[in-house]
């Protein structure tokens, strides 16, 4: 396996919200590497998406490190933090979170035209085209099915190459068969285009298509189980 792109060490989080301080995290350790898929699996309320958000460099731990080919997220700038996420990162969301006055076309462009990049439009169709969804290029997302909007969603959230890929919940509002496809397309995106990705699901179905399942409760990461 490839050295890893993504290291969590030691990782807890601390919320304040003008009460008792709430501990979420507590001391959480693993590697992801390139081209690997990693499901975090956990009841509601386990940390999952709190690993999420850190990962992608949404938010910072209270202690330990979050590192990204070695660096830590804490020491990067402001203008560093916003150009990881917007070319190093892909966010993939239970609820799809496409922009409703834009075209399928223009929702997968938008990160790459947040980006400055090049060839936007010809990329975008690409993506759509890799997901089987390039006829649906001038769609609104109201006129698409759940998992073609989860679809188009993937397709965005690869728009760039990222090197991340984190995905939460990405089969939870779909039937068994646009789940399965949905799946199918996340495994790709790590054998494809090299991307690490990092999925919190319930869902076995998801998880069997993991590396690597990282089972987590209370905050507390169990001992990884490898595919």
């Amino acid at each position: 396996m490839a050295s890893a792109r993504l290291e969590l060490r030691g990782v807890s989080k601390t919320y304040r919200n003008g009460g008792e301080p709430a501990e979420v995290l507590h001391g959480i350790t693993f590697d992801a590497a390139p081209g690997t898929v990693t499901a975090l699996l956990g009841r509601s309320g386990c940390g999952k998406t709190t690993i999420l958000n850190l990962a992608g460099a949404m938010d910072f731990p209270t202690s330990g490190e979050v590192r990204i080919d070695g660096r830590s997220t804490v020491s990067l700038s402001e203008a560093e933090l916003t150009t990881l996420r917007r070319t190093r990162v892909g966010f993939i969301f239970q609820f799809f979170q496409l922009l409703p006055t834009l075209t399928v076309l223009e929702n997968v462009e938008l990160p790459l035209l947040l980006a400055g990049a090049r060839r936007s439009a010809e990329t975008a169709r690409d993506r759509l085209q890799w997901v089987e969804l390039a006829d649906k290029a001038s769609s609104m997302p109201y006129q698409l099915s759940g998992g073609q909007m989860q679809r188009v969603a993937i397709a965005r959230a690869l728009a760039h190459s990222p090197d991340i890929l984190i995905a939460d919940e990405p089969t939870g509002n779909l039937d068994d068969a646009s789940g399965d496809q949905v799946l199918g397309l996340i495994r790709e995106s790590a054998s494809r285009f090299g991307a690490t990705v990092l999925m919190a699901t319930h869902s076995g179905e998801a998880a069997a298509i993991a590396d690597v399942r990282i089972h987590l409760r209370d905050g507390r990461v169990l001992p990884a189980e490898r595919a």
